[in-house]
């Protein structure tokens, strides 16, 4: 008789995880105070500069604003930083495709360095043989919400006079050295959308502790209407109401609407971040006594990982040659939800591969603009590359925000299948 689910046999577990988002009354009082209101836009409005007040505040900043993406606080703090077209951004190739389309959008060439494969971050130890005199910027990714090694390259970008931009997409309330992310570079990058761990419906935010920077972002993010602001322009810019437009801006404001209820599920964001932490670190105990699978490094500097993603990696040792295919779908048939992660690199998607069609004009890969073009064809980063086709496994974060059992019910199927691989086989 089969014992694994996937032949038929019992599943570990039957029982639902926890939903997310996690919405209360409260968060549909906040919300339906704003429409009742009648002040549902940023300008007239306080729910969005509240928000950013208390947000930056939580990851150690002195500033925070508001915009309509994740992708949006990319692209805009990177022109805040003064990018300009040829200008090169140090990206790693393990992330999502907007750390690097965000820099095509400000006409600069994101270069690819690989990542550390046991912790899937940007290896620091490479950086320096990709600067160029064109290299202006590095954008670290805080992938899955665990910190990056922010030491060394804090330390190269000091040295070459280059920004430092975080993406801190997953990494609401994960700690660096006890400091917040989004606080050590020169400026952090959110995302606010539905599956983040703080989540709005779309939007983002920008953290930094320089002013000027604020300013410049403030600037490009809404047509220069909500300059005037406490903490931001006003001593370069006129009061009052004007029509002077001093850069080429767009509109990726938040509303308020979005605001209030980021308000609200930000009362909820420590209580989160605490039950993700805990339980994700308790399950990265459990399956490290699992050979064939094993957590990612934890080094001395991570504080705290808030586990937007848990990733394992699947080495099969023991597992009788189960495939990491083979051995996922198991695992989703015991209850375990997962899933395989990026199955490509950043670069080895049409926009990049294609880019004389893919962007307008092939601008800024091709053309030949700045007397120069980049082939992504011939880009490489083995470890990466390997990532994705060999070993990684994702465990998404509403799963850890149950009972530390749960994560005895993960490790539990992880050891029913090692046991019963010869079924698979």
């Amino acid at each position: 008789m089969a014992k694994l689910a996937i032949n038929g046999g019992t599943p570990v577990r039957t029982s639902p995880w926890p939903k997310w988002p996690e919405v209360d009354e409260s968060d549909v009082q906040a919300v339906s105070e704003v429409i009742r209101s009648g002040r549902w836009g940023r300008l007239g409005g306080t729910k969005s500069a509240e928000f950013e007040q208390k947000f930056a505040a939580y990851q150690g900043c002195q500033y925070g604003l508001t915009v309509s993406s994740g992708t949006a606080a990319l692209e805009i703090a990177l022109r805040a930083m003064k990018l300009a077209p040829g200008d090169e951004v140090i990206v790693p190739p393990y992330t999502f495709m907007a750390t690097a389309t965000a820099v095509l959008q400000v006409g600069a060439l994101p270069i690819f360095v690989d990542i550390n494969p046991r912790t899937y971050n940007l290896d620091p130890a490479l950086i320096e043989d990709a600067i160029t005199d064109r290299t202006r910027a590095i954008i670290p990714v805080h992938f899955g919400g665990l910190p990056c090694d922010m030491d060394p390259i804090m330390a190269i970008a000091r040295r070459h006079g280059l920004k430092v931009l975080e993406d801190c997409s997953h990494a609401h309330g994960g700690q660096w050295k006890d400091k917040g992310l989004g606080s050590i570079g020169d400026a952090g990058a959110f995302s606010l959308m539905s599956g983040k761990n703080l989540a709005t419906g779309e939007a983002g935010i920008i953290t930094t502790n320089d002013p000027e920077l604020l300013g410049w972002s403030v600037l490009y993010h809404d047509f220069w209407r909500g300059a005037v602001r406490a903490g931001s322009v006003e001593s370069e810019l006129p009061q009052g109401w004007t029509t002077r437009f001093p850069v080429l801006a767009g509109n990726d404001c938040t509303n308020e609407i979005e605001a209030a209820l980021l308000l609200s599920q930000f009362a909820k964001l420590e209580d989160q971040a605490r039950r993700r932490s805990r339980n994700g670190d308790y399950l990265n105990r459990l399956v490290a006594q699992i050979e064939g699978v094993r957590p990612l490094r934890t080094d001395p500097y991570v504080t705290r990982n808030v586990y937007h993603i848990l990733t394992l990696q699947y080495t099969g040792e023991g597992f009788g040659g189960l495939s990491r295919e083979k051995f996922s779908q198991a695992l989703n048939a015991e209850g375990i939800p997962n899933s395989l992660g990026y199955l490509k690199t950043v670069y080895q998607h049409p926009v990049f591969l294609e880019a004389e069609t893919a962007l307008p004009g092939g601008f800024p890969v091709k053309g030949g603009y700045y007397g120069r073009e980049i082939d992504y064809n011939q880009v490489h980063c083995p470890e990466a590359e390997r990532l994705c086709h060999e070993e990684t496994l994702w465990f998404g974060q509403s799963m850890f925000l149950g009972p530390q059992s749960d994560m005895d019910d993960v490790a539990e199927a992880i050891q029913k299948i090692r046991a019963n691989a010869r079924e698979l086989r």
